[in-house]
């Protein structure tokens, strides 16, 4: 009897994905295999095989966006509040569901901050007539009076030209800091340190030469309407007056307007509140060593956000790819030897007290951390690995290297830390960042503009499937 062609082609087909499927699982057997053992190095062809098939199942099903909208559901994570709290429920539910083989969470002692009603902001001039502008309370501000207050503006673009004006200027004004981002700077984080120290200091600095309430600009690039809040501090000793944030399209205006009616009036109207302090929680899960569970290779992100918006950006993209680093590990049957642990931060917007109570807690008795990786710039598509602090680790970690850049990552270089793990680093533990493209980042920091439609599914799969790999290499590997 003879065989049609189409037949024996049919039957080369199947015969060559049944091979394809048995070496790709005697791959993976040989990798467990092997990896456990204490003579084994983790080489670029093993990494490889490891690689391939985190990126098939990662790319194939897009689940960090998945776990992304379901944190973001809840709404802004303001620290202490009760939507904090329905965070670290679902995500301790989310980390059972994927059968971590621990989940659990540790208490932490917060501040509370409350923002209260909608702000009121208006811009009064004789010759522009009254004009709405849009702000938001800083965090950590105090509220002005339930009437309000009305004052003078000063603008200034920097603390030694408030200084030069001085107090027979500032008086009873409002201070209108007009400082931009500096469009010049390749790196969007350098230009917002330079902005956000206004945001931070602003309303001391003011207060020492007698002002009434500082207005802060927008720290992003962009010219919109909306007013990106943030942290702020009180210096001891100095009056605390109220601090508001005011949307770059507004900044612009306001400081035209002042050249033609230096005599504009600004009034305000907040009603944010600093409650008692109140406990909340970090959330953990973990993946256990199977030769050395007391040694930790971590990533983290933080679950509390702005009240602005659902915090997509900052932190659930960061939560996000660390929950989903982990289910695609355990998902691809690898076993690691040292634990990974994900660590999902409470408060780290407003001081990072999640990070110190976890460094601090009775838990980290005879654990050693290794590693500690943060996930806190937003979920753009990764373009390296900044990681520990010596050339000598660049090295030793060059078959990393090669398979990062083999999935897309442009460059391994030294580099890495962030607020929740800042104490863990003081204790010795060597930091890490899968850095991600941050350009349009600040368009949406901390605004009402972060929202799960502003983060990309395939880039954020791309960034939690090199968290992945980078993960298990070093859980494999040590330090």
């Amino acid at each position: 009897m003879t065989k049609h062609p189409k037949s024996n082609l049919v039957l080369r087909i199947l015969y060559f994905l049944l091979l394809t499927n048995c070496c790709w699982l005697f791959g993976s057997q040989l990798i467990a295999k092997e990896t456990g053992r204490s003579d084994t190095s983790l080489t670029e062809e093993k990494l490889m095989l490891v690689a391939n098939r985190l990126k098939s199942l990662g790319l194939s099903e897009e689940k960090a966006h998945e776990f992304l909208l379901q944190l973001t559901s809840i709404g802004g994570r303001l620290t202490g509040s009760p939507q904090a709290e329905e965070a670290v429920k679902r995500a301790v539910e989310l980390m059972k569901e994927l059968n971590f083989d621990r989940v659990w969470t540790e208490p932490v002692t917060v501040n509370r901050w409350v923002r209260g009603e909608k702000e009121i902001g208006l811009l009064k001039s004789r010759k522009f007539g009254q004009q709405k502008i849009n702000v938001a309370a800083l965090g950590n501000s105090l509220a002005t009076t339930e009437e309000g207050l009305e004052a003078g503006l000063v603008e200034v673009h920097s603390f030694r030209e408030l200084e030069k004006l001085g107090e027979k200027v500032i008086k009873g004004k409002i201070v209108f800091f007009n400082q931009p981002m500096d469009r010049t700077l390749i790196n969007p984080f350098m230009a917002y340190g330079q902005a956000a120290q206004f945001r931070v200091k602003g309303a001391s600095a003011a207060a020492k030469y007698g002002a009434v309430a500082v207005m802060v600009r927008s720290a992003t690039f962009r010219i919109d309407e909306h007013p990106h809040t943030g942290l702020m501090t009180y210096e001891s000793g100095l009056p605390k007056i109220p601090a508001v944030s005011v949307a770059t399209a507004d900044a612009e205006k306001i400081s035209r307007w002042l050249k033609e009616d230096p005599e504009i009036r600004i009034f305000l109207k907040t009603s944010c509140q600093q409650l008692g302090p109140v406990v909340s929680h970090n959330v953990i899960g973990e993946l256990t060593g199977t030769k050395s569970p007391k040694e930790i290779i971590l990533v983290g992100g933080h679950l509390d956000s702005w009240d602005l918006s659902p915090g997509a950006h900052d932190d659930a993209a960061g939560c996000a790819v660390a929950v989903e680093a982990l289910r695609l590990i355990k998902d691809c049957g690898l076993k690691p030897a040292r634990t990974i642990r994900a660590v999902l931060f409470m408060d780290e917007e407003f001081g990072g007290t999640g990070g110190r109570a976890y460094a601090t807690a009775p838990q980290r008795a005879g654990e050693k951390h290794l590693l500690a990786i943060e996930q806190d710039q937003g979920g753009g598509v990764p373009l390296g690995l900044a990681v520990g602090k010596t050339p000598e680790l660049l090295n030793k970690i060059s078959p990393l290297t090669r398979v990062l850049q083999k999935l897309g990552l442009h460059w391994v270089k030294n580099g890495g830390g962030g607020v929740d793990i800042a104490p863990l680093v003081e204790q010795g533990c060597l930091a890490g960042t899968i850095v991600p493209n941050t350009q349009r980042y600040f368009d949406f920091h901390h605004s009402a503009l972060d929202v799960p439609e502003a983060v990309h599914p395939r880039e954020l799969q791309l960034q939690a499937l090199a968290l992945a790999l980078t993960l298990y290499y070093f859980s494999q590997e040590g330090i």
